[in-house]
């Protein structure tokens, strides 16, 4: 009896110990393992991947509409295009990165919005709507909203989810919920999606070399019903009926995504514009240079660059993907023999090495955050244990069609974190800034309106000429006073990358004219004083001219305008 019970306890505890090995054996199959220093030299690579295939398409972007890019205009690669520290398609993205390194992965999509307020680049279609949406106080997802905006379903976020994949190395659903996050701020519907397909396919290409298995893969992070989903889906399609002639599918796509109108119902530009910067013909032209590129990096960026329309942010994705694949290390030196490390990426704080460590630093935290574990080696490697997890992607929704609003607002206190935010109607603002003023001929380039804070300055009025020949006027009837001296007090400034003319004229004649920019203001802020004595006793007409002086950058700021008589 003894024996059989010491039978009975050996035959149970060979079971324990055979059924713990099995439990790690199922978990080992169930999770994705990759060397910390293997994620790293990937994630190198992606960054390095944006800018090559953006460095190498920018001179081609938005020149050819709606037609392939003839072989011989294609630009010939050199290796400092590699250092593209001053391109909006890179350092736009950096704003969520540094959101996430200063607030953590859970920061609310409030203080995300937020942050993409007080941003200080200039910015174009669903990233400017969305801006000046959140600056108006519509705080996200509203932002984005087809209600506020006719650029949704613009390229914007997909330009820019690169970062959302590079960080969530096998976890889709990090970058479907940065997605909901960031990509809301400007972005609804399809175009929100495209950022999610983007960041999926980033993701994926941790593990996944083969471009049309990633693809797919990338594919389940987005609804299923959505016309991107659907795009994508043609351009696999397609790939297998054409496998070695992109230009017929190319010519597949222009017919389905470009010239019908069922596929441009919330095109910003209409339906008949060659113009088209609709996420989905432009992801479709970066998946075209993931599968007829062939593994290839010249060829990937020569082919999504060729197909046009913005031709600089799709080679962009496209190589950035591709590149994850094949890592830092075994990238051709071409590619990275003159990357200029120290560089600064513009309106960041971050340089290539700093940009690569606070990736590292997010991923670690993201790891954790799935249900993953970082594990040593034998070799005492660092190992990220990812758990693989099937996508849950969002809810279907369509532009041209959009559900309610959450009807969100930015609170008082909210607002005053936006240092960027302003009255955009120009008559409100001059009401607000200088009682009895006007503003005339006033275009609507470079968010015209009473900002809140400009460099350093409160309540700073900007103001933008409509047209290249013409001013932009400030003006007003002022009578002078008899037996005292009366001056005009102007502080005024410039666009960091820019300048223009301020003249000064009292019933037509011109009592002032001065640059104001880098060149001929010493500090952030020129203050000028103009003296008006001489119309003592008179009623003139006062006008502050805001002139172009070669039709870039030329906002002018005023902090001050102001009649003082003593």
């Amino acid at each position: 009896m003894k024996r059989t019970i010491t039978a009975i306890l050996i035959g149970c505890c060979f079971i324990w110990v055979s059924s713990g090995k099995a439990d790690e054996t199922t978990k080992k199959e169930n999770s994705h393992r990759l060397p910390v220093a293997e994620y790293v030299d990937k994630m190198k690579a992606g960054w390095i991947g944006q800018m090559a295939g953006v460095g190498w398409g920018a001179p081609t972007e938005f020149k050819h509409l709606a037609k392939m890019i003839p072989e011989g205009d294609m630009p010939a690669w050199t290796p400092e295009m590699i250092n593209q520290f001053e391109q909006d398609d890179i350092y736009v993205e950096m704003t969520f990165l540094r959101t996430l390194d200063e607030h953590g992965l859970d920061v609310s999509i409030r203080q995300a919005g937020i942050d993409f307020a007080n941003s200080g680049y200039q910015l174009w279609h669903a990233n400017l709507y969305g801006r000046e949406n959140l600056r108006q106080g519509i705080a996200p997802p509203d932002s984005g909203h087809p209600k506020f905006s006719k650029h949704s379903d613009d390229i914007d976020y997909q330009i820019e989810a690169d970062y959302s994949g590079l960080i969530s190395p096998g976890m889709p659903n990090q970058v479907i919920e940065l997605g909901e996050k960031f990509g809301r701020l400007m972005n609804y519907g399809d175009g929100v999606y495209g950022g999610q397909f983007v960041g999926a396919a980033y993701a994926a290409a941790f593990f996944e070399n083969d471009m049309e298995t990633n693809i797919k893969t990338a594919l389940q992070s987005i609804p299923s019903e959505s016309q991107y989903h659907e795009c994508i889906s043609d351009v696999l399609k397609w790939y297998k009926q054409y496998p070695n002639q992109w230009q017929k599918c190319w010519e597949l796509i222009q017919e389905k995504y470009h010239d019908n109108p069922d596929y441009r119902r919330w095109s910003c530009s209409g339906t008949e514009s060659e113009f088209n910067i609709d996420a989905k013909i432009n992801g479709a032209y970066i998946v075209m240079g993931l599968l007829y590129g062939k593994g290839d990096p010249d060829n990937t960026i020569i082919i999504s660059t060729r197909c046009g329309q913005d031709s600089d942010c799709n080679p962009s994705n496209a190589a950035g993907i591709l590149f994850t694949t094949i890592g830092y290390d075994n990238l051709p030196a071409r590619y990275v023999s003159a990357l200029n490390e120290a560089g600064k990426f513009s309106h960041t704080p971050y340089d290539f090495p700093t940009l690569i460590k606070v990736c590292e630093t997010l991923t670690r935290q993201a790891v954790y955050k799935y249900g993953g574990t970082i594990e040593k080696g034998d070799n005492g490697e660092e190992i990220l244990v990812i758990p693989i997890a099937q996508p849950k992607p969002g809810k279907p929704e369509k532009s041209w069609a959009p559900g309610p609003i959450a009807n969100s607002r930015f609170s008082p206190q909210e607002k005053a974190e936006i240092y960027m935010y302003y009255i955009s109607d120009m008559d409100a603002a001059i009401k607000k800034f200088a009682p009895g003023w006007k503003v005339t001929n006033c275009g609507d380039s470079m968010e015209p309106g009473l900002h809140a804070r400009f460099r350093g300055k409160a309540n700073v009025l900007v103001t933008h000429p409509a047209e290249d020949k013409t001013s932009c006027i400030i003006s007003r009837k002022v009578t002078i006073p008899e037996n005292k001296k009366t001056y005009l007090f102007l502080q005024v400034s410039h666009h960091p990358q820019g300048d223009w003319m301020l003249k000064v004229r009292a019933d037509g004649k011109e009592l002032l004219s001065q640059s104001i920019g880098r060149e001929s203001v010493s500090t952030d802020w020129a203050d000028i004083k103009v003296d008006l004595s001489a119309y003592a006793g008179k009623e003139i007409l006062l006008e502050l001219l805001n002139e172009p002086s070669g039709w870039a950058w030329e906002a002018a700021y005023w902090a001050r305008v102001e009649i003082v008589s003593r």
